[in-house]
């Protein structure tokens, strides 16, 4: 009998910190050409970085990896990166929309501020992932996903390279998946295809 996808997800957001580019690129490397769905990305960089992250991780990936614009629409199968200091933001219409507003957690962009957005746009049909880094951004965010109905990953924090972001989650939720890094890509495609 054929899996139907019930839940007809519409996004993954992930957020991540500290050794985030190693699981960056070992997610988004694994993640196939047709991957259906957009993939949200806020990793904590340097006010004064360019675009050279997206343009490694398009590098690697078979999905197609950009920085985000403001008031871009949201394409199916594409990785947006949040800019140097802009949070990321998720309109209910499906444009993103760049903010300089004050930094949250100590930070801009800020995991929480594409978290809940996301939340709202998109409610239970999102998928949040939660990887290492320091600090305790998108723990709020990441709660507010669950408490709209969407599916809550967080990397286990014995497997991060640093444990508190995952660790500072998991103190206000209860996710629905805490797994190590190499399963993040299959139990995305699983939940995805409904298995």
């Amino acid at each position: 009998m054929e899996k139907i996808n019930i839940r007809n997800f519409k996004a993954v957001v992930l957020g991540v910190s500290t050794g985030g580019v190693s699981a960056l690129k070992f997610i988004l490397g694994a993640l196939p050409a047709d991957f259906p769905i957009p993939v949200l990305v806020v990793t904590h960089i340097t006010p004064d970085s360019d675009d050279s992250l997206a343009v490694l991780l398009n590098t690697l990936s078979a999905i197609r990896v950009k920085e985000a614009d403001e008031q871009e629409t949201i394409i199916s199968g594409t990785v947006y990166l949040a800019p140097a200091n802009y949070h990321l933001l998720v309109e209910r219409g499906g444009e993103l929309s760049l903010s300089i507003d004050p930094p949250v957690n100590f930070a801009r962009p800020s995991v929480d501020v594409l978290f809940e957005s996301a939340a709202e746009a998109y409610g239970s049909a999102l998928i949040g992932i939660i990887l290492t880094g320091a600090g305790f951004d998108g723990s709020k965010g990441i709660l507010k996903i669950k408490n709209n109905g969407g599916v809550t990953i967080v990397q286990d924090p014995a497997d991060a390279e640093m444990d508190s972001m995952p660790r500072s989650a998991l103190q206000l939720l209860k996710a629905d998946h805490v797994v190590p890094l190499k399963e993040i890509p299959d139990l995305l495609m699983r939940l995805i295809q409904g298995a």
